[in-house]
């Protein structure tokens, strides 16, 4: 199929304000709450998996919608969108695209539902720190990137306070956090650190942060993970769990449940995590960047940023097309930008959604994985190694190199052969002509 091997598996580019002009916006400013005019259309569904707390922030946007187009009903249901009919929107993340994207395609690109809809999109280059987007080769919106975040580091004040460390000083580097985190251990904590998403974040984001590759760019792109930093880095990690200082609860997002239930001290995640942690933790949250080796010259670089993207669904009526369309220009108003940022915690999708942010008075502390998230991001001008690296199978490769820090963990192989392992392995996937 066109396009597959350019559309990101994590789907997403931020269009901040701080880096160009607004990159997904209404040309013309639609309010937050016009009565519809058309015919009615009925019921649309909007399928997510993006858990329980995020999906009733969504059902608080849908809701708005809603209440201002009596004729027409969207439905929001968590389920996977292999069960059951197609539905008229989607947001997918990495483990979901590859499905999705294989086969008859599935979905109606969102620049072609606007324009059908007489309503312009625009959109720019994606940013060098975004993974690769939702844009066909003319650089068009295939879906709307709703769900971008960053990895940051959360940590359970209370727990620092308790053992001797300050909560208002938080680690900086991986030297200082090992430190912080013999302390916890003295104190009695028995899982001091753990991830989510550890290929994305203790791997591809860490080597972005010090300015190394990912993949070594050439004819065909390769993963170049096998190099002093990631082998370092996964050695020390490697030791701390020996140590019993990191423990791994899966490949996605687990690690990020047993820090809100206080069986864990220290918590690097996706930015967009914070306003459900402050939601359902007992303690006080707090957040400070990613750590960074100080050895390593001119670190910390830059982090990257991906997440979900909202997806339309194929074969659908007209009458719903338009529908759709005017949901979408609801979500990209300055309003609906501060209250997602606001309940969900992802970054700003356009130039208006970012300044109500900065400019608003009543957010505080809501937005501080935001700030932080953005801050990492443009810490300094992102390089040719720092960029976010564009390479066929994604979700494929980041498996593979799960499976090598599993072997790791597990103590089956040393970190550089871990490593070298990974690379062979990738190398062997191959990629589709279209690549």
């Amino acid at each position: 199929m066109k396009n597959v091997c350019r559309v990101a598996a994590g789907g997403a580019i931020l269009g901040l304000a701080l880096l160009s002009p607004v990159y997904a916006a209404p040309a013309k400013k639609v309010a937050p709450a016009v009565p519809q005019t058309t015919a009615p259309v009925g019921d649309l569904e909007l399928v997510h998996t993006l858990g329980p707390d995020k999906g009733a922030q969504l059902q608080k946007l849908v809701d708005r919608f809603n209440a201002a187009n009596p004729g027409t009903h969207i439905v929001v249901s968590e389920r996977p969108w292999t069960e059951g009919a197609l539905p008229h929107m989607l947001i997918l993340g990495e483990r979901d695209l590859p499905a999705f994207l294989a086969g008859p395609q599935r979905y109606r690109p969102l620049y072609q539902v606007m324009k059908d809809a007489g309503e312009r999109v625009e959109t720019l280059k994606a940013p060098a720190f975004m993974t690769p987007t939702p844009l066909d080769a003319s650089n068009r919106l295939l879906a709307l990137p709703v769900g971008l975040s960053t990895p940051v580091m959360f940590y359970n004040r209370d727990a620092f306070k308790a053992a001797g460390v300050n909560p208002d000083e938080p680690p900086k580097t991986w030297q200082d956090l090992q430190g912080a985190l013999g302390k916890l251990v003295a104190n009695g904590s028995t899982c001091p650190y753990t991830s989510a998403q550890p290929a994305w974040i203790l791997v591809e984001n860490s080597s972005a942060w010090h300015n190394e590759p990912v993949v070594a760019e050439g004819k065909r792109a390769s993963l170049a993970i096998n190099g002093m930093l990631p082998v370092k880095h996964v050695a020390m990690l490697s030791s701390w769990f020996k140590a019993r200082y990191l423990h791994v609860f899966g490949r996605g997002d687990e690690a990020t449940e047993k820090f809100a239930q206080g069986e864990c001290a220290v918590l690097t995640a996706p930015s967009a995590a914070l306003p459900t942690l402050r939601r359902e933790a007992k303690f006080d949250v707090g957040v400070a960047t990613l750590p960074y080796h100080a050895e390593y010259y001119g670190a910390p670089q830059n982090t990257l940023a991906d997440g979900p993207a909202l997806w339309i669904g194929a074969g659908k009526k007209p009458a719903e097309y338009k529908a759709i369309a005017r949901f979408v220009n609801l979500w990209l108003t300055p309003e609906s930008q501060v209250e997602w940022q606001r309940n969900a915690g992802y970054l700003p999708l356009n130039r208006a959604g970012l300044l109500a942010a900065t400019e608003s008075r009543v957010l505080g502390p809501e937005l501080e994985a935001i700030r932080i998230g953005v801050k990492q991001l443009t810490h300094k001008p992102v390089t040719k190694i720092s960029s976010a690296s564009s390479y066929p199978q994604r979700t494929a490769v980041r498996q593979i190199v799960e499976e090598e820090l599993e072997a790791v963990w597990a103590d089956r192989k040393p970190s550089k052969v871990a490593m070298d392992d990974a690379v062979a392995r990738s190398r062997s996937l191959g990629c589709s002509p279209s690549c």
